[in-house]
C-alpha cells in the first residue's frame, strides 16, 4: 500500500493554498490518499508546527509522510528537507524548527535536503514563483516519495542530523512536593493549557489523584495565577467552572477550566515566558 499523506500548515481555507497542494498531489499519483492535520496553525509559529507534529505523528500508520509547511522563510537559504524517523516515519518540511519536538521526543534516524533540480514542480507557470514551497517542493516532494517515483535517497543529499535547526527546549524540575514547568502549548478548542512535565515525573514528586495542589503560574516572572486546584484524570471530576489539573493524551500535566476556558477566563497563555510550579 503506498502512503498516506498528512499535511499541516498555517494556510487556512480562506483561499485556493491547501486545494492547490493537493492537486498537485493528484497530478503525481491520482490514487494517494491525503488526509489534513490541520490548517489552522499560528501564522509563522514554527514552535506550534514542530510540537503538532509530535502530537499526532505517531497515531498515523508506519510509513506516514507528513508535511508541515510553516514557512516564515520562505524562499530564502533556509533548507528544505525531508527526514526520516527512527520509527519509520517522514516528515516533509522547511527545516526551521519544525523538527524540534520529534528529534527530541521520537528520534530522527536521517535528513535529506530536497534537490530542486529534480524534486520541484514545474511546467504549469512555477518556475520563477518563491513564495510557495508548500505546493511546488514540499507537496510535489512528498507526493513524488509516496508514489514511489523517487526513494529517500532521490529526496536529494544527506546532511548531519545535528544540523537540524531547533528551537530550546526546557526541562521540568521535581523535587518531592514540587515541579517547575512551563505552559509549553494550549488546546485551542477548550483554552486548556499543557505544560511540559510528564505525569511520571508529577507523581514522582508526591502527587495523587484527589489531591488539591497550590498551583503558581508567572508571565516573565509575574505571578498572574496563584490557586488551589484539584487533580484529577478528567474534567467530570471537577465543579463546572472550577479549574484543575489533568493529565492530558500526551500523559503530560494540563490545567483547565471544567466546561470552561482557562486561556480567556485567566488571561494566560503559552511559550517559555509561562512558567509554572505545582507545590503540595
Amino acid at each position: 500500500m503506498k502512503p498516506i499523506l498528512v499535511f499541516q500548515t498555517d494556510f487556512t481555507y480562506k483561499e485556493g493554498a491547501v486545494s492547490s497542494m493537493y492537486g498537485v498531489v493528484k497530478c503525481v499519483d491520482r490514487e494517494l490518499e491525503i488526509m489534513d492535520g490541520t490548517h489552522e496553525l499560528p501564522q509563522y509559529d514554527t514552535w506550534s508546527a514542530s510540537y503538532r507534529l509530535y502530537q499526532s505523528l505517531q497515531f498515523w500508520p508506519e510509513g506516514t509522510i507528513y508535511v508541515s509547511v510553516v514557512d516564515p522563510g520562505v524562499g530564502t537559504s533556509r533548507r528544505a528537507c525531508v527526514a526520516k524517523t527512527v520509527d519509520g516515519y517522514y516528515v516533509v518540511t522547511p527545516d526551521n524548527g519544525s523538527l524540534t519536538h520529534v528529534k527530541k521526543m521520537i528520534g530522527i534516524e536521517s535528513v535529506r535536503e530536497i534537490d530542486e533540480s529534480v524534486n520541484r514542480l514545474r511546467g504549469k507557470g512555477t518556475e520563477d514563483v518563491a513564495i510557495f514551497h508548500g505546493r511546488d517542493l514540499f507537496g510535489y516532494t512528498a507526493a513524488r516519495l509516496a508514489s514511489g517515483i523517487i526513494d529517500f535517497e532521490g529526496v536529494g543529499p544527506e546532511y548531519p542530523v545535528d544540523e537540524i535547526v531547533e528551537h530550546p527546549l526546557l526541562e521540568p524540575v521535581t523535587e518531592p512536593g514540587k515541579v517547575q514547568g512551563i505552559f509549553e502549548i494550549n488546546d485551542p478548542n477548550f483554552g486548556n493549557l499543557w505544560t511540559n512535565i510528564p505525569l511520571k515525573k508529577f507523581k514522582e514528586a508526591g502527587f495523587e489523584y484527589g489531591d488539591y495542589i497550590n498551583l503558581a503560574v508567572k508571565h516573565e516572572g509575574k505571578t498572574v495565577f496563584n490557586q488551589k486546584v484539584l487533580f484529577h484524570q478528567s474534567f467530570g471530576f471537577a465543579q463546572k467552572g472550577d479549574p484543575m489539573i489533568y493529565n492530558n493524551e500526551l500523559m503530560k500535566v494540563a490545567v483547565a477550566v471544567s466546561q470552561g476556558d482557562f486561556c480567556s477566563e485567566y488571561n494566560l497563555n503559552y511559550g517559555p515566558e509561562w512558567t509554572v510550579e505545582f507545590t503540595k
